[in-house]
C-alpha cells in the first residue's frame, strides 16, 4: 500500500510523538529537547515560511488577513499563498521530468526514516559523494538511503550520478537548488530520474554529523512537483 513504512516500534511512536508535537507548536525555533525514558533532542531544520528564501523569478509567500480579533471580528482567520519551491521544500521526480511521480505518489518511505547528516563546503565530488555513503552506511544502513548534506555546497555531475547509482531515497541541502546554474537542470534530472527525492532549503546549522530520524513529509497536494515541509531531524533513535 502506497506510503506504508516498515520501521520498529520505537521509532514509529517517536514518528507520532513528532507529529504530535508539531501539530501543538511545541517545537521552538531551532530545536527542542524532549525528555523520557533517554533525551531525543529535536532539530527543526525548516524556514519560517513568510521570511524564507526565494529562488530568483519564484513568487515569495504571501499572508493576507481576512478576520481579525483586533478590528472586532469573532476569530483571527489568514489566507496566503506561495510557491511549492519556496523555503524548506521538496522536490518530487515530476519537477524536472513528464512521467515522473508527483508529490501525492512518492511514497512516505522517502520522507520519513533514518537519515546521515553529512558535513562538506565546496564541491562535492564523487568521490566525495561515495564517502559519505560509507560512512552513513556504516553507522546505520537506513540512513544511507537519505543524505543531508551541511555546508554551502555545489552537488557537481559526478556526485549526483554517485548518489543515484546508490539508490538513494533522498538527498538534502541547505541551498534552494542543486547543482550550479550551469548544471541544475540535469543534476535534477539524474537523482529524480532515479527516483530520488530531493530536500532543499533544509536549515542545518545547529545539528552535527550523524544519524538522525528524518521526517520531510510533504503536504499531500495531488499531481504537484513540489512541497513545503516542516522538516525535524530527531537525535537519540536507533532503527
Amino acid at each position: 500500500m502506497k506510503g506504508d513504512i516498515f520501521v520498529k516500534a520505537k521509532t514509529v511512536q517517536a514518528i507520532l510523538f513528532c507529529c504530535c508535537l508539531l501539530m501543538a507548536g511545541c517545537i521552538a525555533k531551532n530545536e527542542a529537547v524532549v525528555r523520557g525514558e533517554k533525551n531525543m533532542k529535536i532539530y527543526d531544520i525548516a524556514q519560517e515560511v513568510f521570511d524564507s528564501e526565494v529562488y530568483p523569478g519564484d513568487p515569495a509567500p504571501k499572508k493576507s488577513i481576512l478576520n481579525s480579533i483586533e478590528n472586532g471580528d469573532d476569530y483571527n482567520l489568514s489566507a496566503f499563498s506561495m510557491c511549492a519551491h519556496n523555503g524548506t521544500h521538496i522536490d518530487a521526480p515530476f519537477h524536472f521530468l513528464e512521467d515522473g511521480k508527483t508529490v501525492d505518489e512518492v511514497p512516505l518511505e522517502a520522507f520519513v526514516g533514518m537519515a546521515y547528516v553529512a558535513e562538506h563546503q565546496g564541491i562535492v565530488t564523487g568521490e566525495d559523494a561515495a564517502e559519505m555513503l560509507k560512512k552513513a552506511s556504516e553507522q546505520d544502513p537506513e540512513a544511507a538511503k537519505r543524505i543531508l548534506i551541511k555546508g554551502d555546497i555545489e552537488v557537481s555531475l559526478e556526485a549526483a550520478n554517485a548518489f543515484a547509482d546508490s539508490e538513494i531515497l533522498l538527498l538534502g541541502s541547505e541551498s534552494q537548488t542543486f547543482g550550479s546554474e550551469e548544471t541544475e537542470t540535469e543534476v535534477h534530472r539524474i537523482l529524480l530520474g532515479a527516483d530520488a527525492v530531493l530536500l532543499e532549503g533544509a536549515r542545518l546549522t545547529n545539528v552535527p554529523e550523524g544519524v538522525y530520524l528524518l521526517n520531510a513529509a510533504p503536504l499531500d497536494l495531488g499531481g504537484a512537483e513540489g512541497s513545503p515541509c516542516r522538516a525535524v531531524l530527531i537525535d537519540g533513535i536507533v532503527s
